[in-house]
């Protein structure tokens, strides 16, 4: 486009006519435009990084010594076992064992905008969210491990350099 730019001032120029800026200056104006709209989502790009991240839940229901306590889903290790129930948010990709069929809300990794039934046996996914039942999970997955968390970090570690910032 700078080139166009460049060639559209040098090549309006013949006759020894004064130069012919028009063409420079829209393209120039259409370079700054493009430049700043680039900018803009390479910014909300990184934003949507840091919300994907955030969503991941903060506390997780876990079964400590025999004891259920509370911890913060950061800890959560695979081979943790883990409650869930209505309204939870899945704190970490985790194996259901024995207990009722969850209904599962996972729009946010699927884009599938009604619950899921998922049983003993099946995977539920980090950043899903409990919309009925009850059961206990094991975790085989954290962090950056987990199917959301691939995903976040797959946004979040694009390094590439906008135009605008060149």
């Amino acid at each position: 486009m700078e080139a166009a730019a460049i060639m559209a001032i040098a090549l309006a120029n013949g006759g020894n006519k004064p130069p012919d800026w028009q063409d420079f200056v829209g393209i120039i104006t259409l370079l700054i435009i493009n430049s700043t709209i680039s900018f803009i989502e390479e910014n909300n790009a990184g934003n949507a990084a840091a919300a994907l991240m955030a969503r991941l839940a903060p506390k997780a229901k876990v079964l400590r010594d025999g004891k259920w306590v509370e911890e913060d889903a950061s800890i959560l290790v695979p081979g943790d076992i883990i409650s869930v129930k209505l309204g939870d948010i899945i704190p970490a990709d985790s194996r259901l064992l024995e207990g009722d069929p969850l209904k599962i809300d996972q729009s946010a990794l699927t884009g599938e905008s009604l619950p899921v039934t998922k049983g003993p046996g099946d995977s539920v996914y980090s950043g899903s969210t409990c919309k009925q039942g009850e059961i206990e999970a094991v975790v085989i997955a954290t962090g950056v491990h987990t199917f959301f968390g691939k995903a976040a970090h797959l946004v979040d570690s694009t390094n590439q350099v906008g135009h605008f910032q060149k």
